[in-house]
């Protein structure tokens, strides 16, 4: 009931505005709706999009490789609005999720509701070259999560991805750039947020979370910001590089992997276990005419990686097991690159290795992936197809066929 609600006042929202205001600068892929007032005290981009996937997956079962799993989803479903509100230096942007990936992983913490909200965000940019963002959104992490899910360049984000990036965070960012001489961009990006993901109602549970990222563009900018989009589009005509570090430090963290997972327990059920957790990211983008890299190394550390009794004493099995929950700490890497032809085809290859900590239980993970792009309208409108194999601990394990469209607005 309450989508439906979301869905109609929306539609109607839409619909006002169409019939209501001026519209100018409408062209498929800039927005269903894209408008300023008469008085140019707000502007307001209306953009809906979606991902269709088919997935097909084959387990290794002995020395031979079972019957296929499929599987059809909308992956992402999504309504964007952007703009700005006042003055062109106040923008914000709002980001609501509807599809089933998007709204789950609700529990007591979110009222055990649906997690309608990505983003809601206001960024002010009150000097020259420095913003101030308030809200949800994205912390500025690896370079990958920062990349919009609409504009990747393989199907979806590695398994580094989902297993060691920060992703979004409610608080606050400060955000600067400047040049050393006249091409070498520099930027700095902080954030001290809550620490524990989007939509949490019943925080602060453990302590602030305090993240720093230094981005370093010896040749000066990417052509329409392509550092923080896959694939080269633009075919660079000069070589474009990007080299960043993140440091990020979630205090008393109460979760597994810092802003997500289980949250952890003590032995009671009932209060929560706190370990501070720190993570790391280095990262490289580099782009020249046609030809794409992507390089990220990422690794996360605790001081106390099982969770303890409530006197402070490790739970063990009979066997000396720690049965305690466990913080996800290890570290990851992840290189992607490919060539995109005139013709606006695009062959693409990733590697991730993952290498956990022992007292993690987790194996180590190696995937590859050969991945086959096809753009009609840019990232806006495009089909993708990849194949990956995966060995976990060196064992042959799984074979996964991925094909599906994004279609933006």
């Amino acid at each position: 009931m309450k989508l439906k609600i979301t869905l109609v006042a929306v539609a109607l929202f839409a619909i006002t505005f169409t019939f209501g205001q001026e519209i100018s600068d409408t062209s498929f892929g800039k927005g269903l709706i894209n408008f300023t007032a008469k008085d140019s005290s707000f502007s307001i981009k209306f953009a809906p999009r979606f991902q269709m996937r088919y997935i097909s997956s084959w387990d290794h079962d002995g020395d031979q490789y079972g019957s296929p799993e499929h599987n059809f989803i909308i992956r992402r479903a999504r309504l964007k609005f952007d703009g700005f509100a006042y003055s062109p230096k106040l923008k914000y942007k709002i980001e609501l999720g509807l599809s089933n990936r998007d709204l789950s992983g609700g529990n007591q913490f979110t009222r055990n509701t649906p997690r309608y909200i990505l983003d809601a965000v206001l960024m002010w940019h009150f000097a020259k070259n420095w913003e101030l963002w308030a809200g949800q959104t994205k912390l500025p992490g690896n370079v990958e999560r920062v990349i919009s899910s609409g504009d990747l360049q393989l199907v979806d984000r590695s398994l580094l991805n989902s297993r060691f990036t920060l992703d979004r965070d409610i608080g606050l960012q400060l955000r600067h750039k400047f040049y050393l001489g006249s091409d070498f961009l520099v930027r700095e990006k902080l954030a001290l947020s809550q620490g524990e993901g989007r939509n949490v109602t019943e925080g602060n549970e453990g302590g602030l979370q305090y993240t720093a990222r230094l981005e370093l563009l010896p040749f000066g900018a990417f052509q329409s910001k392509g550092d923080y989009k896959g694939s080269d589009l633009k075919r660079e005509e000069k070589p474009k590089l990007s080299l960043t570090f993140t440091y990020n430090f979630n205090e008393n963290a109460v979760r597994e992997r810092g802003f997500a997972g289980n949250y952890m327990f003590n032995n009671d059920g009932n209060s929560l276990y706190e370990t501070d957790q720190t993570t790391i990211f280095a990262d490289a983008m580099f782009k020249y005419n046609g030809f794409s890299f992507m390089g990220e190394y990422a690794k996360r550390t605790a001081d106390q990686e099982v969770a303890t009794n409530t006197d402070g004493t490790l739970a063990t099995d009979e066997d000396g097991n720690p049965t305690g929950d466990i913080v996800l700490t290890g570290n990851a890497l992840n290189l992607q690159a490919g060539y995109l032809f005139k013709n606006n085809i695009e062959i693409a290859a990733r590697y991730t290795g993952l290498d956990y900590e022992a007292v993690t239980n987790a194996l180590p993970v190696k995937q590859y992936t050969l991945g086959l792009n096809k753009f009609i309208h840019g990232h806006k409108l495009k089909v993708q197809s990849d194949i990956s194999y995966t060995s976990v601990d060196g064992n042959d394990d799984n074979i996964r066929f991925r094909l599906g469209f994004d279609f933006h607005f």
